[in-house]
């Protein structure tokens, strides 16, 4: 009984030293500031609040995932509290750890703090834009990457400028970090790149700006149209082609081919040039394609003939026209047209007068060489009178071919063709006739009254006979020739007075008729 009570006392002892001297660690709790500026010396707090009585406790800093390198350190036997003073660095950017151990007792197990997040904020200095490719110079269509690169700086945003003008980010143009990319570069991404970055501590903000960078994006010069002109010195005739592309950086190459034959290239500052090729009339020559090359790939024209066709007649002269809401004709097109011609020249006259330029009060001239040209006209007073028109080459106007002339006149154009009144009266006449001779078909071969009439019929007719009677009424008997000798007449007058306006209408269309001429070749200076 006595041993029992021995050993609830010695337990008791033992577990009022144990909790006047537990030998384990609480976990320290680390604080400070959670951004820093580099160069600057700040204070870390660790504190602990569970200990050993009398147990030298050792508190270190250390950078989360490097105990191998201390921070700081600091050692107290009843202290709660250790400070570290940090001169900050750039490399203590990260998460921080505080590490509570008993010194010299391994039997105290070490205890870490909860993480503690650092920033430590380097102003931004030296900012240059580099170019990945390493070339200012590119052809559109490809990818422009520019890099904005920092002697100093983290924490870093970034902006950039075109020619002065703040970049916003498109489908075409991305930002990444310090990174620009430009996709499917066009000229218009061409001028002065500037980066601009910056961060900011507190309330101060710093920057860095670089120099600019001139990047030129070349347009790829465009397939070059072909044409030429014919010109003619003495009795030698030449062909001058011209090349020319809409787009295209310069300078461009361009060169002249006639099938796989070279005739000549060029390099200018511009995008068009033109080469002087001898040409026969007549004959075929050849076939000739112009090339167009600014450093990116080459670009071709189609393939044009190369054949100059002297203008020869007949020359045809048609026309069109046009009618208003009340169908009175309100214009009239003119189309002129050489049987042959490869490079022609249109002139328009009327009553023998040449039409000067291409407008005028009531009309218009619309080419469309070598095949025709339009002439288009107002009818009215102003434009009436006698038109043709004349085609030369426009390489040798000493020759002309000319049409013939058609008559315009407003009031002629808005009677009534000779045709339409031929064909109306014409089928009033068949109608006429065939109503004529309907009726007589009808008198001749019509049912006949028979002699025995019905009973009810005759008591019917002996009734109205005596009520008309009573009435006052008189018996009436139609003068059946009288009708018909009359109508004859009235139809007879209705002929006479349609064959006259006939012959009248026919007799003011022969006289127009009689206006027009036969096309000959006249020399350019007697017209």
């Amino acid at each position: 009984m006595i041993f029992h009570l021995l050993v609830v006392v010695i337990m008791g002892l033992s577990s009022c030293y144990e909790d006047n001297n537990p030998l384990v660690l609480g976990q320290p709790l680390l604080s400070g500031p959670s951004v820093a500026l580099v160069r600057k010396s700040v204070d870390f707090y660790c504190t602990l609040y569970v200990y050993p009585k009398n147990v030298p406790i050792l508190l270190q800093l250390f950078k989360e995932g490097d105990y191998g390198k201390v921070l700081g350190e600091y050692t107290s036997v009843n202290g709660l509290q250790g400070v570290f003073p940090i001169l900050i660095k750039t490399s203590h950017d990260g998460t921080l750890e505080c590490v509570a151990s008993a010194q010299n007792n391994t039997s105290v197990q070490p205890t870490t703090s909860p993480s503690h997040r650092l920033r430590v904020i380097e102003p931004v200095k030296n900012a240059v834009v580099e170019v990945s490719s390493g070339r200012t110079e590119f052809f559109e269509g490809g990818t422009l990457e520019l890099q904005c690169q920092l002697a100093k700086g983290n924490y870093v945003t970034y902006k950039w400028f075109l020619d002065g003008q703040n970049i916003a980010e498109t489908q075409h143009r991305y930002f990444d970090d310090k990174h620009l990319k430009v996709f499917r570069t066009t000229s218009k991404d061409s001028g002065s790149y500037v980066c601009v970055a910056q961060n900011a501590y507190n309330e101060t903000i710093y920057l860095a700006n670089s120099s600019a960078v001139d990047i030129t994006i070349k347009d790829v010069a465009s397939t070059p149209s072909i044409s030429f002109t014919v010109l003619k010195k003495d009795l030698n005739y030449s062909a001058l082609v011209s090349c020319h592309s809409l787009k295209g950086t310069p300078p461009i190459t361009f060169t002249l081919y006639n099938l796989d034959e070279l005739i000549g290239n060029v390099t200018v500052e511009d995008r068009n040039t033109k080469f002087n090729v001898p040409i026969e009339l007549g004959r075929p020559l050849g076939w000739l394609q112009c090339r167009a090359d600014n450093g990116d790939q080459i670009a071709c024209s189609r393939w044009e003939p190369l054949q100059v066709v002297p203008v020869e007649g007949p020359v045809t002269l048609q026309y069109d026209l046009d009618t208003g809401s009340n169908y009175a004709v309100v214009g009239v097109r003119f189309y002129c047209q050489a049987s042959k011609g490869s490079h022609v020249k249109f002139e328009w006259f009327l009553n023998n007068t040449l039409l000067p330029h291409a407008l005028g009060d009531f009309y218009r001239v619309v080419d469309q060489p070598p095949e025709r040209s339009i002439l288009l006209l107002a009818v009215d007073r102003g434009s009436a009178g006698t038109y043709h028109c004349e085609v030369s080459d426009e390489f040798d106007n000493t020759t002309a071919v000319r049409s013939r002339g058609k008559y315009l006149d407003k009031e002629v154009l808005n009677r009534i063709p000779d045709v339409v009144v031929a064909v109306v009266f014409g089928s009033f006449a068949v109608i006429v006739a065939l109503v004529c001779i309907c009726c007589g078909i009808g008198v001749v071969y019509g049912p006949r009254t028979s002699d025995a009439k019905p009973l009810v019929g005759v008591e019917m007719k002996k009734m109205l006979a005596v009520y008309e009677e009573d009435l006052g009424f008189s018996e009436y008997t139609e003068d059946t020739g009288d009708m018909k000798d009359a109508t004859v007449d009235q139809f007879d007058q209705a002929s006479v007075e349609s064959v006259d306006d006939w012959t009248w209408l026919k007799t003011k269309k022969t006289n127009v008729l009689e206006q027009e001429e036969e096309p000959v070749l006249l020399p350019l200076g007697s017209v």
